[in-house]
């Protein structure tokens, strides 16, 4: 598989946001306005549409879910812990890290669904979508979390106003309960799916200012190298922990070596953080997807 290929389409709309916010009249104030649209309407509707639309069948998926959730909680201790190492620690700027430590643990789901089909077939767009369906949650959470608490505002009111939050927590209620989306409404919920995608990811472009990852060196390196390296070796070891299927352990590497999310942009600046920054760093998770994906899949599955 033509791992470079596959990760193209996302970095070039990064690349366009950011030459077209740079070069042409559609400059920054028009693009704060595309981030709150992509933030409070078309992402999480396409969250919540990537959850409903497979069944769930947690008996089956019991390991897969275990897996996925230990990879998910070492991933959030590992980044959290960051200001905390020796030596390392002291030269952290906390509110950096506030905003920076997400992209050491979230994943960019459409990749994630892309690949997944590629891989496997339709059971592999059940296995993300089960890793989506519990993992998100959790990692949005943990997102918000460092932000909340670094910026001394409500926990609990920023996760009941995050709609990401509410899109997934629902959409995987609505999944459990057996709702399908009726079929007159999914051409329209698939073009809004579609419309995130492409403006989020221009949106991250437009807001980008790689000279700000300067500032942050060693922090940007050690959040990368938590996503990049140490999630898929840690991923490799639980399959062999959980006793997954190779179908599982496929899906396990690939969601592990996913870049991150293009949202971590968004979210940071919606909650007055460094979105340039941020930014920075998911062009980087982009770039480093095509290396930590084959190294994934091709050297620790192999």
């Amino acid at each position: 598989m033509n791992f470079a290929q596959l990760l193209f389409p996302d970095f070039s709309l990064i690349l366009c946001g950011y030459l077209i916010c740079r070069f042409t009249a559609l400059n920054r104030p028009v693009w704060q306005q595309v981030e709150s649209l992509v933030f409070f309407f078309l992402f999480p509707v396409l969250l919540f549409h990537s959850i409903v639309k497979s069944p769930l069948d947690l008996a089956a998926a019991s390991s897969l879910i275990g897996a996925g959730l230990s990879l998910a909680l070492g991933a959030i201790a590992l980044t959290y812990s960051l200001p905390y190492w020796p030596v390392l620690g002291r030269y952290l700027d906390r509110r950096d890290h506030a905003a920076a430590a997400q992209v050491g643990f979230r994943f960019n789901s459409f990749i994630g669904l892309a690949l997944a089909e590629r891989l496997a077939g339709p059971e592999g767009l059940l296995m993300i979508a089960v890793l989506i369906g519990f993992c998100v949650p959790l990692f949005n959470i943990a997102a918000v979390w460092p932000m909340a608490r670094q910026a001394q505002t409500g926990f609990l009111r920023e996760l009941v106003r995050n709609p990401l939050i509410i899109a997934t927590v629902s959409g995987l209620a609505a999944n459990l309960l057996g709702f399908r989306m009726p079929d007159v409404l999914e051409p329209s919920v698939s073009r809004i799916g579609a419309a995130s995608l492409a403006l989020g990811l221009m949106a991250a472009g437009a807001g980008m200012q790689l000279g700000r990852l300067r500032q942050g060196k060693l922090l940007s390196t050690a959040v990368l190298l938590i996503k990049h390296m140490l999630m898929p070796l840690m991923a490799m070891g639980l399959s062999l922990l959980f006793g997954l299927n190779p179908n599982q352990t496929t899906m396990l590497l690939a969601f592990s070596a996913l870049p991150t999310a293009s949202t971590c942009y968004v979210l940071a600046a919606r909650m007055g953080y460094n979105g340039p920054y941020v930014a920075g760093l998911v062009t980087l998770s982009t770039l480093a997807g095509m290396l930590s994906l084959p190294f994934a899949l091709g050297v620790l599955r192999g």
